[in-house]
């Protein structure tokens, strides 16, 4: 029986890892509409009268989400070897649009609550295995801009969700911004069950080499290129029958792992301290509910311009140099949102935020998944993403205190911009090569998904 996205012969018409990709998009947008739409509709939420939410309330329920989001991301890690990343994708599709539709349904805050949490268990499965396809998919030498352009996605669903409550927050209930994100269940899931691959290391790991190639000749992969086997000097540093999340704990990836873990800490509490917080922000600094939402809007396309450029550069120059300047700029911008300036101005300075926190992101999400070689990926960003979900629960957390203990809306600037730092100090601490030994001893050269600086 044939599967679907696997060559059987003259059967099926050869495609590119360009269906991939743009599936993998399509997906990462929703994901991001779903995440940002609560940021556009907090103060709304707030000054809803038939509920009971102060913003310490709306910051623990953007947090809850993100819980969903770590225990999603961790589960998806460990399944993966099991299931595979087409299933885990299809599977997380349907339950975070489900979850979204029963959202409209929600009768208070509490249960309101308990469904952004299921809802952020299906998104965390999306992450790390749209990261993981589109970078096996790819070509070699273009990861890095493969992975940004998908990665995109979440700021182009930011700037729908944006858009989205400029134009019909003033006349409709809130609840039907939540019932756009149902809409891959009738979209994206048949197209997606038809037309996503396998993938090409999961096929050969678990003893399908010959699918494996398959798919690979079908989409125009370079086997080698995803699968290689380990040279003799790394096979005596593994056990040959580990799992992919045991061997990141072995000598020669530990450092790395818990490298990669605190990058993703610091890049996920910017993207979603500010898409949570920045128009309540905005508002509590003087402006209009329709200003405060522009200034998310102009966050999310400054990330979509920014990452895109900024990992075409690191495909030629090394990412993780690309990685630390991203995090220096999103400190700029983010400590001069906290001074009084010209709208124009601040809008500006808002767009070099967006690059500086979800474009950051999306380039680390990049620089871990060619770190490591692809056996590895999909366990490396479900970890390094899972953990990196505490960063994103404290994000809202942060913005909710901050605003609860009336310190002053600039402290959610300084808090953002310290953590922009700290994050460019991790980066350039992660080891330049992959495969470096805590001993210092180079292990042989692993070209498939090598780091690029």
């Amino acid at each position: 029986m044939t599967r679907p996205g696997l060559s059987q012969g003259s059967e099926t018409r050869k495609r590119t890892g360009l269906v991939v990709l743009i599936l993998c998009f399509t997906t990462i947008v929703f994901d991001g509409y779903d995440l940002v739409v609560y940021g556009s509709t907090v103060p709304t939420l707030i000054a809803y009268e038939d509920w009971n939410l102060d913003s310490g309330g709306a910051g623990l329920i953007g947090s809850i989400a993100l819980v969903g989001m770590l225990l999603g991301t961790m589960a998806a890690g460990f399944l993966t070897d099991r299931l595979g990343r087409r299933r885990i994708m299809l599977g997380s599709i349907v339950w975070f649009s489900t979850c979204m539709l029963v959202t409209v349904f929600a009768p208070n805050e509490y249960v309101f609550g308990v469904l952004r949490f299921l809802t952020g268990i299906g998104l965390g499965g999306v992450v790390p295995t749209c990261i993981a396809l589109t970078v096996e998919f790819a070509p070699k030498a273009r990861r890095n801009f493969a992975n940004a352009v998908m990665f995109s996605g979440y700021s182009v669903g930011g700037v729908i969700a944006a858009v989205s409550a400029m134009t019909l927050l003033p006349d409709i209930n809130f609840k039907f911004l939540y019932l756009l994100g149902a809409l891959p269940l009738v979209t994206l899931l048949p197209v997606a069950y038809k037309f996503l691959p396998e993938s090409i290391s999961y096929l050969a790991r678990t003893g399908r080499d010959d699918e494996a190639r398959a798919t690979a000749a079908q989409f125009g992969v370079v086997y080698e290129d995803v699968v290689s086997p380990e040279p003799v000097a790394v096979k005596s540093d593994t056990a040959a029958a580990q799992s992919g999340m045991r061997e990141l704990f072995t000598p020669r990836w530990i450092r790395s792992t818990i490298l990669f873990a605190l990058a993703n800490f610091c890049g996920l509490l910017l993207v979603y301290g500010l898409n949570t917080w920045l128009p309540q922000i905005m508002r509590s600094a003087g402006y209009a509910l329709g200003s405060a939402l522009a200034f998310l809007l102009v966050l999310n396309l400054g990330a979509i311009v920014g990452s895109i450029s900024a990992s075409y550069i690191a495909d030629r120059i090394g990412i993780q140099k690309v990685v630390i300047t991203s995090f220096i700029v999103a400190f700029g911008a983010v400590m001069l949102l906290s001074v009084n300036l010209p709208m124009a101005l601040l809008f500006v300075f808002v767009a070099f935020a967006g690059l500086g926190s979800v474009g950051t992101q999306i380039l680390v999400g990049g620089f871990c998944a060619t770190h490591y070689p692809q056996r590895l990926s999909a366990n490396a960003l479900a970890w390094s993403l899972g953990v990196g979900r505490i960063g994103a629960i404290c994000g809202p957390i942060i913005g909710g205190v901050i605003a609860d203990l009336a310190f002053g809306y600039q402290v959610n600037f300084y808090v953002f911009g310290t953590v922009a730092v700290l994050g460019a100090a991790i980066v350039a601490s992660i080891p330049r090569k992959a495969g470096v030994s805590q001993s210092g001893v180079m292990a042989a050269s692993d070209r498939s998904g090598a780091s690029a600086s």
